[in-house]
């Protein structure tokens, strides 16, 4: 009889938070910030990831979190501190699946909760993601979204998924996806564990999408940084820490960075 994962000590789960993609699509933002530094509603998206994974898993360490790093890697460093295990990819970043297959030593017989740090949810997920899962079939979290399905029956990927370690331990540490190293396969034989949430969810990739999710976090009001001075008007827009909005000024559904940077994000 099978395993069960109820059985099984989440302490025993490793996280994976990836953070080492160069966020081609929302620049210029990321040519100042690496993607997981840019905030939302203030609080930069790596903390919304390592939240998120602390209420599925428990305390976060070194010892049981890794968070890989590529573009402006020094950046994210410095804002992990010592709080988790960092993997640094140079000279090119591996992927979703390669990032993984880089940690197999310190993953070390662990199954491993991987998280994407460009994703915005609007509420908790369950720790249930953990605790239900059989340990044996890959599991991610999805929402319904037909036009921008990942799979069948028009479910797109959240941004967390479940692997364990007879996957995870096979993956080698070069440049590849999780979707063509692992999950494709294991749903053409029917073993992709899905798990719908119904739960608000904005992959913040563009700058549209990026200012939508600050937009969806703050009520609808415009979001303003540490910092910054305003002394124009604002429209359902985000000024960065240290932003500065000059008298006359009139920013309309746009991300302001420092003095002089505007980055239209016009929302549909």
């Amino acid at each position: 009889m099978p395993q069960t994962w109820l059985h099984v000590r989440t302490d025993d789960v490793a996280v994976v938070v990836l953070a080492a993609g160069a966020g081609r699509r929302l620049r210029p933002l990321t040519s100042i910030h690496p993607k997981p530094l840019c905030p939302v509603d203030n609080v930069p998206l790596i903390e919304l990831a390592l939240a998120e994974v602390a209420s599925c898993v428990g305390e976060i360490n070194p010892e049981r979190v890794a968070v890989n790093a590529h573009h402006l890697a020094e950046q994210v460093v410095a804002w992990v501190d010592g709080r988790a295990h960092i993997s640094l990819e140079q000279p090119a970043a591996l992927g979703t699946a390669g990032a993984v297959g880089r940690l197999r030593s310190w993953l070390d017989g662990r199954a491993v909760l991987i998280r994407n740090t460009d994703v915005w949810r609007g509420g908790p997920v369950p720790s249930s993601f953990v605790t239900d899962w059989d340990g044996e079939r890959p599991r991610l979290l999805v929402v319904r979204d037909a036009e921008r399905a990942d799979f069948e029956g028009g479910f797109r990927f959240a941004g967390l998924s479940l692997l364990p370690w007879e996957l995870a331990q096979a993956i080698p540490a070069e440049r590849a996806g999780l979707y063509e190293t692992v999950w494709q396969q294991a749903e053409r034989e029917g073993r992709l564990d899905l798990v719908e949430s119904d739960v608000a969810f904005i992959d913040c990739g563009t700058p549209a999408d990026y200012l939508r999710a600050n937009l969806a976090a703050s009520g609808g009001d415009s979001v303003i940084g540490a910092d910054a001075v305003v002394d124009g008007e604002l429209i359902r827009s985000v000024v960065w820490p240290n932003g500065v909005v000059r008298r006359g000024e009139r920013l309309v559904e746009s991300i302001r960075v420092g003095a002089d940077l505007t980055v239209p994000a016009p929302q549909q």
